[in-house]
């Protein structure tokens, strides 16, 4: 959606232009999945697919909240006096957190806003949509209140919100990867100390194919919590022997020699893929660098085995949409992003071959499925931001 197009519509909607528009990304993530809350390495970068957001002030308390992705809830109006989880009030849950987390910061917020919002990220896809939402609050309320906060504290607030409000044991990644991105390159980050490093994403005559399992993926309801807990446990029986205080800070070989003191094969199962997937981060790196397409995309299929085999989060139709592009000779490499459980795969692939890649696919997926599954070129964007 141009600025044009959304000025309209929020005209339509509150009978006034509106002073301000914004747009929030969502992420992929390249390799490192389910390592952010065990103390290791990701490699995420944003998505020119987002969230369109358009404001005014106005000259009471109130805030209201409408977007085009849920239509039939309405204007959803929230009162600063009752910013509580209410489940009726859907989306609008996360841009509460995030406003009684700035307000214990000591925000001010000395008028209410009309906000209205239109997305093209498809919801429960995997492709951070929740984080795209915190960050695009967060960027609001710091730029109409012009408040003293940077980006990594709405980061933190984010992540807070997802955790202590929505109820979802998520890490860092995705709101740092939504707030902090720089088109054409991706992050490298330590989760356990927020050291980053930006990377340039060169891949030469390949580009970032987004396959959508279409099967809608719920993170609060899902298996993601009780993965979180397996590996807080299998780092508790490891710490009985060993001064770590992560998953992140072992070596494939450390745990291999302290593996006995893991007291069930899945827990060395969740463990043996944190610390496993944390290493094959660290060389994807090293290969993006060095510009060894081929290794990178031969450690995106490893992590894919390792999330299916060690982690348990793929399902038939993740494994489907993998297991098919593998099989693609224009395919580098290709594997699940996101959390797992439905949502999405990445597949790195030759932009000459991008048509008859996404056909052969999508037979393939459908007639083991039974539906189709969905496709976007992932071009990479910039953080956050306020449009001008």
């Amino acid at each position: 959606m141009g600025k044009e197009d959304l000025k309209t519509e929020f005209t339509k909607l509150y009978h006034e232009q509106p002073t301000r528009c914004y747009f929030s990304p969502g992420r992929i993530n390249l390799i490192g999945e389910h390592t952010d809350y065990n103390g290791g390495h990701v490699f995420p970068c944003a998505i020119s697919l987002g969230i369109y957001g358009a404001v005014s002030p106005r000259t009471d308390q109130q805030f209201n909240f409408y977007s085009t992705s849920f239509p039939d809830l309405g204007i959803i109006k929230v009162n600063l006096d009752h910013l509580d989880y209410v489940k009726q009030d859907s989306w609008v849950n996360y841009a509460k957190g995030m406003m009684l987390f700035l307000r214990e910061k000591g925000a001010w917020f000395k008028h209410g806003l009309n906000v209205f919002l239109n997305g093209n990220i498809p919801d429960g896809a995997g492709l951070s949509s929740s984080a795209a939402l915190e960050m695009m609050i967060g960027m609001i309320m710091k730029d109409q209140f012009n408040l003293a906060v940077d980006r990594l504290e709405l980061v933190k607030l984010g992540v807070k919100t997802e955790n202590d409000f929505i109820g979802v044991n998520s890490g860092i990644m995705d709101q740092f990867a939504v707030a902090m991105s720089k088109k054409d390159q991706a992050i490298l980050l330590d989760t356990a100390n927020l050291a980053y490093q930006m990377v340039p994403l060169k891949l030469n005559d390949n580009v970032i194919v987004i396959m959508n399992t279409n099967k809608r993926r719920e993170l609060s309801d899902s298996k993601y919590n009780e993965r979180r807990q397996e590996c807080e446990d299998g780092l508790k029986a490891l710490q009985t022997k060993l001064q770590i205080h992560t998953l992140g800070e072992l070596d494939d070989q450390t745990l291999d020699e302290y593996s006995y003191l893991l007291p069930s094969e899945v827990l060395l199962k969740r463990c043996r893929h944190a610390v496993w997937e944390n290493q094959r981060t660290l060389r994807a790196e090293q290969a993006l660098q060095a510009g060894n397409l081929a290794e990178f995309g031969r450690l995106m299929n490893a992590s894919h085995v390792s999330l299916a085999n060690d982690y348990e989060v793929t399902g038939k139709e993740l494994d489907t949409l993998v297991h098919t592009a593998w099989r693609q000779a224009s395919v580098l490499g290709a594997r699940m992003t996101g959390a797992g459980f439905g949502g999405c795969a990445i597949a790195l692939v030759n932009k000459e071959k991008v048509n008859s890649f996404q056909t052969k696919v999508s037979q393939e997926y459908e007639q083991t499925i039974g539906y189709q599954p969905s496709f976007y070129l992932a071009e990479t964007a910039d953080g956050t931001k306020v449009i001008e």
